[in-house]
């Protein structure tokens, strides 16, 4: 809890001050089976030419790719069976999205594990519901290939969005264009420097949380805390839900410190020209085209990303996502008692 402030119920039920000039309150919530019911399975091909299969829901629960209990959903990589080179598509793999977009919104997610290992190419990600891509933009939130140790975060947008190189942030700049058509789409990224906030250590580590707040008037900021982290904020660790006395509202940003990554718009970037309402999006996908081109310098062994996927199920055992729940926060204009 940060120093000179004091989380009770009154904070949630009364004004606070924020850096944005309207409030955000619960929304809804994600944990579970929710995620069955209320998020699509992507079956088509793997737009970054990935070496993978994404499946339908009932094929994923038929072969335990997908798995929800009360408290707890999985999504992982099949681990059991060795891919033809034949094979069309690749190895089976899930990539779901949400049914509802959303615009100005803040998001906590409470993450147990994350897909790591050599091949893999995990993301959690918003994207454009109206498109096409890249129009409305994409953002992402957790992103990395391979070995990788640090969460990369980054925009992906139509022309004319740049950010400056220097904000008031803990990442570091990798690039500022954040322009789809240059440079590969590498987009405007920002690396964390913190080696529990992706991979193998944030899963050694019980995972953590990640919060991102989306607003026309603040920009795009993202936090990223370990889960024994001793400075996760209150509303972090129990994030506040809808109760019997009405509209529950979430705690001002500010005093969640300083974020790993800030996207600003303004001068650089109008939001109005670039951010539409955006559908949530977990996916897992192998080599393709920042995987595989990373994969004869990530430190993995064997003649190609792609030979590696093919040939050794057991190397994915560690490739899920599991995740313990999401909440969602919107503005009062975003039809607070209803969806998006």
């Amino acid at each position: 809890m940060r120093a000179g402030y004091t989380f009770c119920l009154a904070t949630l039920l009364t004004p606070v001050i924020s850096t944005d000039p309207v409030d955000y309150f619960f929304k809804t919530s994600f944990m579970g089976r929710e995620f069955l019911q209320r998020w699509t399975w992507y079956i088509d091909d793997d737009p970054t030419h990935g070496r993978v299969n994404y499946v339908d829901q009932a094929t994923a629960l038929q072969h335990n790719l997908s798995y929800a209990s009360d408290y707890k959903f999985v999504m992982r990589a099949d681990s059991e069976n060795v891919v033809s080179p034949s094979d069309p598509r690749g190895r089976k793999s899930v990539r779901i999205q949400s049914v509802e977009a959303y615009s100005d919104v803040i998001i906590i997610l409470d993450l147990q594990h994350m897909p790591e290992g050599c091949g893999t190419w995990p993301a959690f990600w918003s994207v454009s519901a109206a498109g096409p891509w890249p129009k409305g933009g994409e953002i992402d939130i957790i992103e990395g290939v391979n070995l990788d140790d640090e969460n990369l975060s980054s925009l992906h947008t139509s022309e004319n969005c740049t950010m400056p190189e220097v904000r008031a942030m803990s990442g570091d700049v990798t690039s500022t264009d954040c322009d789809a058509h240059h440079n590969k789409n590498q987009g405007c990224g920002v690396q964390f420097g913190n080696p529990l906030s992706y991979g193998a250590l944030f899963n050694r580590y019980d995972g953590g949380y990640y919060a991102l707040a989306r607003t026309r008037y603040g920009g795009v900021r993202i936090w990223f805390w370990n889960r024994w982290d001793s400075d996760v904020p209150w509303e972090i660790r129990h994030p506040p839900t809808r109760d019997l006395f009405g509209p529950t509202k979430l705690a001002p940003t500010p005093l969640w410190g300083q974020p790993q990554a800030v996207f600003e718009f303004g001068e650089g970037c109008s939001y109005a020209d670039h951010f539409d309402a955006h559908n949530l999006v977990f996916d897992l996908t192998f080599c393709g085209d920042w995987a595989g081109g990373a994969y004869a310098t990530s430190g993995c062994s064997g003649t190609s990303c792609i030979d590696f996927v093919n040939g050794n199920p057991e190397a994915f055992k560690n490739a899920y996502w599991e995740i313990n729940a999401m909440h969602i926060y919107a503005p009062v204009a975003e039809d607070l008692f209803g969806e998006s």
